[in-house]
């Protein structure tokens, strides 16, 4: 995709000149797209707004997520401010750019909640929404515009592929036992995280380009490259994994309902919250961290719980104070 940089380059450049105002704007649009927002959004919905509606947007932001980090690995493209110190960067990424994981995310998320309303606005709002997060990832000097386009397509890929399967693949999975939905789960996240390896090993081999790293620390941003890792895959498999098994966990005990009063939803956003923090923060700060096997079996675990703790660990400690009741 080499062809595509300078041109890309060029582009960013024309639009950065109409001024930094755009900053400010940009910025928010750009956290409307990001992991941190929707993993905010997430529990609100399942906690608190509508339980199928929060699983479908929880399993398109992991889905998206992990083939996101599987494809940048595949690519391994630079950030334009990596390849240019034209570009100036209004933000800092470790990650390869491409495909944009932002615009990827936004679309199969946004497009997910336009698809639940069903309303003519909605769709109106949803679209102009990632179309303004694509563009500010190329404003705050993130992306090129192929990563932005690539994102979109595949984002809108994995939106037109689940919403045609969802309700055929939910109904067979009702069939199945607990153990044999537990084996399909683990199966779906190892079959992701081999996904990942194969290009991640490719890339033991290959140099990340100097001037790549001396761009970025010419850009003054405040982390450096660091793309050749298996975390993000790891992260999002292993989210997805507890996310699913406790869901399927649920549904042996009757499920959950998001149903209730508005301090009941309160509290229960509250205390999910907590719980979240505990296991993100809490073992973050206890586990080590590096690209070794035991850090990465650690991480695994750890995002694993994370998941659980959405899905089933908070909706029974919700039933067991009386904030939500068993269906």
């Amino acid at each position: 995709m080499e062809v595509f940089w300078q041109p890309g380059v060029d582009f960013i450049l024309v639009f950065q000149a109409l001024g930094t105002w755009l900053a400010l704007p940009m910025l928010f649009f750009s956290f409307l797209g990001s992991e941190e927002f929707f993993l905010l959004v997430l529990p609100v919905l399942y906690w608190s707004v509508n339980a199928e509606l929060g699983l479908r947007v929880g399993f398109m932001l992991l889905f998206n997520g992990v083939i996101n980090d599987i494809l940048k690995l595949a690519f391994y493209g630079p950030r334009p401010y990596w390849l240019s110190t034209q570009v100036k960067a209004f933000s800092g990424e470790t990650s390869f750019g491409v495909p944009s994981g932002h615009s990827q995310i936004s679309a199969g998320i946004w497009g997910m909640l336009a698809a639940w309303f069903r309303r003519p606005w909605f769709w109106a709002v949803a679209i102009s929404i990632v179309v303004m997060i694509g563009l500010s990832r190329l404003y705050l000097g993130v992306h090129f515009p192929h990563d932005v386009l690539l994102g979109w397509l595949t984002g809108s890929l994995v939106l037109a592929g689940v919403l045609r399967l969802w309700k055929p693949v939910s109904a067979w999975l009702a069939t199945q036992s607990f153990s044999r939905q537990l084996l399909l789960v683990f199966g779906l996240s190892m079959l992701l995280l081999l996904a990942g390896t194969l290009p991640y090993l490719r890339l033991q081999s290959w140099t990340l380009p100097a001037t790549w790293i001396s761009n970025a620390q010419a850009a003054g941003v405040d982390e450096l490259p660091n793309p050749i890792t298996l975390n993000g895959t790891i992260t999002t498999s292993a989210t997805l994994f507890g996310l699913l098994v406790g869901l399927a966990w649920m549904k042996t005990q009757g499920g959950f309902r998001a149903e209730g009063t508005l301090k009941q939803r309160v509290l229960r956003y509250a205390l999910g919250l907590i719980g979240i923090a505990l296991i993100w923060y809490g073992l973050g700060a206890i586990f080590p961290r590096g690209e070794m096997l035991i850090p990465y079996l650690l991480r695994f675990l750890r995002y694993t719980l994370l998941g659980l703790w959405v899905s089933a660990g908070a909706p029974l400690l919700f039933i067991s104070l009386k904030l939500s009741a068993r269906p």
